[in-house]
């Protein structure tokens, strides 16, 4: 697609490529959405989208998906890519950015269909998206966040280094419950082997980044 680069965009790593979805890609996301992503009695995420049944689920993600390709700007955006691993969409990994030309600050968000947790293909999908933010767009800073309770997700950042960088409280199914924030800082970052970026040059005034060059 001529005028929106974005969706030859690809980030691939030795097990997994993350692009923008076809919709084929976003119906097999929503699949994975269905099927469930956590179990029932944990909440995850601040926007509890997941407490819906399946099929209103599947119907969220391609709305979702819809709604954040439409509010797309170079000073707002937020880069929604389906997780392929042999050959199938087992997940979405988010990268986003506000006045990213000038903060040069990124934030990650993800979900992983339940059968394909426990493998590591967590960690490597979040080390894909600090791939493109720090090689590929210049990032300087990649933040992100979890419940204290979420260790999956605290484990994944502590991995790839991330330090403590605060608590939020957050009303989670109608209780407090503290969120603790993270902080990458490009100079603790190290890509690992095998990770590389596709047709990101055009791509780059739509992130705001269009000083930047992957590397």
């Amino acid at each position: 697609m001529r005028n929106w680069p974005l969706f030859r965009l690809r980030v691939t790593t030795p097990r997994l490529e993350l692009r923008l979805p076809s919709l084929d890609d976003l119906d097999e996301l929503a699949d994975r959405g269905a099927e469930g992503v956590h179990d029932p009695d944990f909440m995850p995420f601040t926007t509890p989208w997941t407490d819906a049944d399946p099929a209103e689920r599947a119907r969220g993600v391609v709305r979702f998906h819809f709604g954040t390709w439409a509010g797309w700007s170079p000073e707002k955006w937020s880069c929604l890519f389906v997780v392929v691993f042999e050959g199938q969409v087992i997940g979405m990994q988010e990268l986003s950015g506000t006045d990213f030309a000038v903060t040069r600050e990124v934030a990650s968000g993800s979900w992983l269909g339940r059968r394909f947790q426990g493998r590591g293909l967590g960690t490597e999908m979040r080390a894909a998206v600090l791939h493109l933010a720090f090689d590929g767009l210049g990032a300087r800073h990649a933040c992100s966040g979890a419940f204290f309770d979420n260790r999956a997700s605290l484990a994944v950042s502590r991995k790839l280094g991330y330090r403590d960088d605060g608590v939020q409280i957050h009303s989670r199914r109608g209780e407090a419950t503290e969120l603790r924030r993270l902080r990458l800082s490009r100079d603790d970052w190290s890509t690992p082997a095998g990770f590389e970026i596709h047709d990101l040059e055009p791509c780059l005034p739509l992130f705001g980044a269009a000083g930047a060059s992957a590397r």
